[in-house]
């Protein structure tokens, strides 16, 4: 039903506990593949792609933009999901994720979906977060809180931008507000 897209910076520990989080979607039927997307040529997602049953996606550039692009031009399924290395998202995410795809399909209408931003537990609460708290407040959803979206939706807004900067604020501005659901289940970002 769906093929999740990571770009990873070439660091295991990210891509292994974003892993770990889809293991149940994957059960469940709704993940149909997982690509890992690097552009660093360590060799170290490569290894953990081939361990985990992932396909590994390398890619020449040096933006976001160009992971999730190459990504997204790569992938099978009717429905992407871009999450960012170290992004696990909580339990109940089958369940809204397999509710919020029947309804588009049942509606005819274009709409995407973002998680629902939440701090590690365990993490230490910096300015920054505070800053980035309130920017979320007043912009709206962030690269960082996923993005569910129809492969022909995301084909007809025109896809992530490779070479933009911020090319994710850019495709959830495309997007606008109207066409956007903020999901229930939370995203945590680790490491």
């Amino acid at each position: 039903m769906l093929s999740v897209i990571i770009p990873t910076e070439g660091v295991e520990q990210t891509a292994v506990a974003t892993l770990a989080a889809l293991v149940p979607g994957a059960a469940a039927g709704i993940i149909k593949e997982v690509l890992l997307v690097d552009g660093t040529r360590n060799g170290v997602i490569e290894r953990v792609a081939d361990v985990a049953g992932c396909r590994f996606i390398g890619y020449e550039g040096s933006s976001q933009g160009a992971a999730l692009a190459a990504g997204a031009l790569q992938a099978r399924s009717p429905w992407l999901m871009f999450l960012p290395a170290g992004a696990v998202l909580e339990t109940g995410w089958i369940e809204e994720t397999t509710q919020f795809i029947q309804a588009v399909a049942a509606s005819g209408k274009d709409r995407a979906a973002v998680f629902r931003y939440a701090r590690s537990p365990y993490a230490d609460t910096s300015f920054q977060d505070v800053l980035w708290s309130v920017v979320r407040k007043l912009v709206g959803p962030l690269g960082d809180q996923g993005l569910l979206i129809a492969r022909d939706h995301y084909d007809r807004i025109g896809g992530y931008p490779p070479e933009a900067r911020r090319s994710e604020a850019r495709l959830l501005r495309r997007l606008g507000r109207s066409s956007r659901t903020l999901l229930r289940s939370r995203i945590v970002m680790v490491g």
